[in-house]
């Protein structure tokens, strides 16, 4: 027995390896959804408190960036949606890289069941959407609907606690991950401005250069961003929504190491070891800790480090400006604006109950037919819950509505009014259904 104590003791460490960052992943998405939420109830309450024109005026203003005959013009409202949104969708990409790669959608089994329900998740509430605008006005905002904000999602989740299984929020999240592969496709292809070969062969040879860039591992900030930039002003003219050079670029940074750990950590530790026997107390040269800087640096794989860096900036920055600049609307309708019209009413219902159908309805047909384990044993009453919740469709939902509406100002209010109720209502009654619910307890061993 005595002999066999030691083994048990590496365990605990290597599991906080593997929990720690799941765990920091959850905290920051739910802190991240209150700061996002204040953002939105600002933006609200400055838009119908009296401060309409002042907030139009605000995201009016004109900046300008460049010398001489080089200059770009653009407003607040397009440096926050079509630059700082390049941003977010960059982590995006990194987001699905990561999961693809080392996370939870690496293996076929894993990704099954989240992909089934988002499936469902984004032709069920398209259809509901269409069915109160087809052949209207009103139809090319089909794409609304169709994603589910991880951020604001991930929080409700937080705030129940136990109530929800831990495999239930991990399914959540990649449901939300799928959900945005469905989305980015749905911008690129849907509602971009009209195609330029020429500026298409440019983009693609800009992506061409990512792909080389990751093949030789390169880790230098600037040369991703230059290619990044220049990725995002070749689709720019291409007629692909420029925000698109994000997820792209995403999905070009190396996910892996250079090297497996294993032979990094015996290399570095025969280096040491080498110095420790001729160096004495002498201090060591600069060369031998750049050596040992760089097989550190060879650990950690440029995926995860720029993730790491920018997350944060994009959780707490990035997306409250968007939710601020973009949630002002007057609730009473405004002049011209309809609060009921097809819309609005569409948007919410697709929301609310398109979501919660086709999330449900793939995922329990999944499970009853085989095809994938329930989540952590989870009931199916604690999977509509689930399902209710990731009809908070925000952040993407907002963007693909003022792209579909970017020339109708009037339905562009409906669709953001259709979106706020219909996110309350998948928010507050998911949270009830999941907080009623039984709660679920491990098995014990």
């Amino acid at each position: 027995m005595n002999e066999r104590a030691p083994t048990r003791a590496p365990l605990a460490p290597l599991f906080g390896a593997v929990a720690r960052p799941i765990v920091a992943f959850f905290r920051l998405e739910a802190a991240s959804g209150i700061v996002l939420l204040a953002a939105a109830v600002g933006a609200l309450a400055w838009v119908n408190l009296g401060g309409a024109a002042v907030y139009q005026d605000v995201l009016g203003t004109e900046l300008a960036l460049g010398a001489g005959g080089a200059v770009a013009r653009f407003t607040l409202l397009q440096l926050v949606n079509d630059g700082l949104m390049t941003v977010f969708f960059f982590v995006v990409g990194m987001e699905i890289k990561r999961e693809l790669a080392v996370g939870e959608l690496r293996r076929p089994a894993q990704a099954a069941l989240p992909a089934i329900a988002a499936l469902g998740g984004m032709i069920v509430p398209a259809a509901v959407f269409l069915a109160f605008n087809a052949g209207g006005p009103g139809a090319r905002g089909w794409g609304i609907p169709m994603a589910t904000d991880i951020a604001f999602s991930i929080g409700v989740l937080a705030l129940l606690g136990r109530r929800v299984p831990h495999a239930l929020a991990v399914f959540l999240t990649a449901l939300a991950i799928f959900d945005d592969i469905g989305g980015i496709l749905v911008i690129a292809l849907f509602y971009g401005h009209g195609l330029d070969a020429r500026w298409l062969v440019a983009a693609a040879v800009a992506a061409a250069g990512l792909w080389g860039m990751s093949r030789a591992f390169v880790r230098s900030w600037a040369a991703w961003a230059a290619g990044g930039a220049l990725l995002w002003w070749a689709l720019h003219h291409a007629g692909i929504h420029a925000t698109i050079a994000g997820v792209v670029l995403g999905l070009a940074i190396p996910a892996r190491p250079r090297r497996r750990p294993r032979e990094v950590l015996a290399r570095l530790g025969d280096h040491v070891g080498g110095l420790l026997a001729t160096s004495g107390d002498d201090e060591l040269d600069s060369e031998a800790l750049l050596r040992i800087e760089d097989s550190i640096e060879d650990l950690e794989a440029p995926l995860a480090r720029f993730e790491h860096a920018l997350h944060p900036w994009v959780a707490f920055g990035v997306m409250p400006l968007f939710a601020l600049a973009n949630s002002g609307v007057v609730l009473g309708g405004g002049e011209g604006v309809e609060p009921l019209g097809e819309v609005a009413v569409g948007t919410a219902a697709a929301l609310f109950a398109g979501k919660q159908v086709g999330i449900f309805a793939f995922a329990a047909g999944a499970v009853r037919l085989g095809l994938a384990p329930m989540p952590g044993g989870a009931s199916y009453a604690k999977l509509l819950g689930v399902a209710i919740v990731a009809g908070i469709g925000f952040t993407v939902s907002l963007f693909i509505a003022s792209l579909a509406f970017a020339s109708d100002p009037a339905l562009l209010a409906q669709a953001k009014i259709g979106i706020l109720v219909g996110s309350l209502a998948a928010g507050v009654v998911g949270a009830l259904v999941l907080r009623v619910t039984a709660e679920v307890r491990p098995a014990t061993a």
